[in-house]
């Protein structure tokens, strides 16, 4: 994907237990972009944004102090891919599990879900739905 100057303005956040695994798993596997990583002084994620294209999702380790409980593995986030075909065989490569295959759908994406380590849920597929204003 390349910047064509487009500036979110949702960016998805989650909580993980533990969110240093979590980077190196959305990075490694599912191939999201390191930006931004601000570490605790005990090894806790602060805050991390990882980027896909001009497109971020942000997060950090859970706490059971902040919110009242610890809450992960909920959300599911949707990232565009160009060559879903080749992301699916990288992240069944590295043994992520497939909840959804990879399949054509009526509304004319292809795409597949997974569920990362702590059990968000990510679909990868080809529809690109805009908003005009």
């Amino acid at each position: 994907m390349t910047d064509d100057g487009f500036r979110p303005t949702i960016y998805p956040t989650l909580r993980y237990a533990d969110a240093p695994a979590a980077i190196r798993f959305l990075t490694e596997v599912f191939g999201l972009a390191e930006h931004l990583v601000v570490r605790g002084e005990d090894g806790t994620i602060d805050h991390a944004e990882l980027s896909w294209g001009p497109c971020m999702v942000m997060f950090g380790s859970a706490s059971d102090e902040e919110y009242g409980q610890p809450a992960v593995g909920g959300p599911g986030l949707y990232l565009v891919v160009a060559d879903v075909d080749a992301h699916h065989t990288r992240v069944v490569a590295a043994g992520a599990p497939i909840l959804r295959p990879l399949a054509d759908t009526d509304y004319g994406s292809r795409e597949y879900t997974t569920r990362d380590p702590e059990g968000n849920l990510w679909t990868f597929g080809t529809y690109q739905p805009t908003v005009d204003g």
